[in-house]
This record gives C-alpha cells, sequence and structure tokens, in this order.
C-alpha cells in the first residue's frame, strides 16, 4: 500500500488516463492489450481507472505495445521532446499476434520513443507463407509500405499485389489486408501506419 504522499504525487501524472488513450486510439480492447503484453485484462482496468499505480517493468510492457516511451507517461506535455532516436539495439521484435502457430510477420517499432508522433513506423519481416495461412486484419487509416528486399505479397481487399525491393505501396487500412514473403524467402520492408 502507497501512502497519501506517493499516490499524490503519481496521481497528477494521470496514468492511467494516458494508458486508456493509447488503448482508445488503436481500437484495442482490454482482452487485446493483455494478450499483447502478457498481463491480465483485470490488472489493465484497474491501471486504466487509477486503481492501481503500474511498476516500471509493467508500465515499460505496455509502452511497448504502443511505441511509445516511459516518457510518456512522466513529462508535461509542454516539455516533450520533439525528437526521438531509436538505436537498432533498443528495438524489440514482436510478432503479428502473441501466441501463433504460422506467423505472418514480426515488427519491431522504430520509433517508440518519440512523443506525440503523428504516424507509427515499423521494420517487418514477412515469412514465406501460403496466402491461405495469413490472418486479413484491417484499422482505421492508411498504410504505406516500401519493400527494402525480397517480394512482398499483398493482399487488400480481393487484389493482389507483388512488389519487390524499392516498390512501395499506399493503402486505406480500413479495408481487410493481409501480407506475406513471397518466392520462398523472408522479406523486409518499412510500414508506416498513418491514423
Amino acid at each position: 500500500m502507497l501512502s497519501k504522499t506517493l499516490s499524490e504525487g503519481l496521481e497528477r501524472y494521470h496514468i492511467g488516463d494516458k494508458l486508456r488513450a493509447l488503448r482508445l486510439r488503436k481500437k484495442m480492447g482490454l482482452v487485446e492489450l493483455s494478450a499483447h503484453t502478457g498481463l491480465s485484462a483485470a490488472l489493465l482496468s484497474k491501471l486504466e481507472r487509477g486503481r492501481l499505480f503500474p511498476t516500471l517493468p509493467t508500465l515499460l510492457r505496455i509502452a511497448l505495445v504502443f511505441g511509445v516511451g516511459l516518457d510518456h507517461f512522466f513529462v508535461e506535455e509542454k516539455r516533450k521532446n520533439a525528437v526521438g532516436v531509436v538505436r537498432q539495439g533498443e528495438r524489440l521484435r514482436f510478432p503479428e499476434k502473441p501466441n501463433l502457430r504460422d506467423v505472418a510477420y514480426y515488427f519491431e517499432c522504430l520509433d517508440f520513443n518519440s512523443t506525440d508522433r503523428k504516424s507509427s513506423a515499423f521494420f517487418a519481416e514477412f515469412e514465406p507463407l501460403s496466402m491461405d495461412k495469413t490472418r486479413p486484419h484491417a484499422h482505421s487509416g492508411a498504410e504505406f509500405i516500401f519493400v527494402l528486399k525480397g517480394k512482398l505479397c499483398l493482399r487488400v481487399g480481393l487484389e493482389d499485389h507483388e512488389l519487390e525491393a524499392g516498390d512501395s505501396v499506399y493503402f486505406d487500412s480500413s479495408i481487410p489486408h493481409a501480407y506475406r514473403g513471397g518466392s520462398g524467402k523472408p522479406c523486409t520492408a518499412i510500414v508506416v501506419v498513418l491514423p
């Protein structure tokens, strides 16, 4: 149990409100966030409602899912940095969804410590699965992909596209879409998601 002084000191940062805002901005439910973080939906709900204060490791697990740094929760709005540098060794690799048998792609957030981002950028590696093993998904906004290496097979709605190194594509990401590496080899690309 925290002392009154500590509780009051932490309350002024509105950590729960910031957690909820991040989750709602990504249109993610508590159960989905739970699957990505390994934390229970009940715990996440208590954190959002300010019933509990997260430990730093718990807060970092959540921050990594949303591509923000810990400072997002503790820096006052007027003092947030306009520049965020991410070193290659700092990035973490995540599968498209946790606990999947056939993973179509892995991603690394390229701008997780930039605050108040207007977009999200990822380094992605697409596995050479058959298209019937990929899982179409959709989200609000738009997506831009620039292929760095290999061949990318992309399905947007009912249309199939093949992109090679140096090719790029922009599409409405509210249309169900799926991707995989082509030619039996992984494909790497930069993916930018715009709200």
